[in-house]
C-alpha cells in the first residue's frame, strides 16, 4: 500500500473538506464471490485489493484515522475453512503491507481480542503495531477479533475486578 503527497487523477479535484475518521466494516466479500460463481475466498482476496485502494486514497487525501472492522467476534462461527483462509490471508497481508505503509507514514492499532488469534497473527499484528507507533501519519485502526458486545463485557470486567468477580459478568 502507498501514500504519497500526489493526488490521483481521482482525487486532485475533490473538496478540501474530509472527515477526521472514516469507518469501514469489511462485509460481503463472500457474498460478492458466490454471486459471481466464485469460491468465498476469492471474495476476500478482492475485498483486500479494494481496502488497498482505500487506505492510499484516504491517506492522500489527508483522513487522520480510517478502521476497518474486519473480523467480527461472531465471525469465528462462520465454517472453519472460511475462517482459516480470512486468518491466512491477514497474515499474508499484514507481513506484505506493513513495511510499506510504515515508510508512507502509516500507524497501525490493533482492536479487539489477541488471545483466540494464531501465535503467527498475533506476531504479525504486534511487530506491525510496534514498527508504525511512532508514525504520525494516517492511522490505520484494524478491529479484528473485535465486537462491541464483547468490548462492553471485557470493560466492565476489568472495572468491577476488586468488587466482583469477573466470571458473574457476562451479556445477560
Amino acid at each position: 500500500m502507498t501514500s504519497n503527497t500526489k493526488a490521483s487523477p481521482r482525487t486532485k479535484n475533490l473538496d478540501k473538506n474530509v472527515p477526521r475518521h472514516v469507518a469501514i466494516i469489511m462485509d460481503g466479500n463472500g457474498r460478492w464471490a458466490v454471486a459471481r460463481g466464485l469460491d468465498v475466498s476469492e471474495g476476500h482476496h478482492a475485498g483486500y485489493e479494494n481496502i488497498r485502494r482505500v487506505v492510499n486514497d484516504f491517506a492522500n487525501r489527508g483522513v487522520e484515522y480510517l478502521t476497518l472492522y474486519a473480523f467480527s467476534t461472531e465471525n469465528w462461527d462462520r465454517p472453519e475453512t472460511e475462517v482459516n483462509g480470512i486468518l491466512n490471508l491477514a497474515i499474508a497481508v499484514i507481513a506484505h503491507e506493513a513495511q510499506e505503509l510504515h515508510e508512507n507514514g502509516v500507524r497501525i492499532k490493533h482492536l479487539g481480542r489477541v488471545d483466540r488469534l494464531s501465535p503467527e497473527l498475533r506476531v504479525e499484528l504486534e511487530q506491525a503495531v510496534e514498527m508504525t507507533a511512532g508514525n504520525t501519519g494516517l492511522t490505520l485502526g484494524i478491529a479484528f477479533d473485535y465486537g462491541g458486545r464483547a468490548e462492553i463485557v471485557q470493560a466492565a470486567k476489568r472495572m468491577v475486578e476488586e468488587t466482583v468477580s469477573p466470571d458473574e459478568v457476562d451479556e445477560q
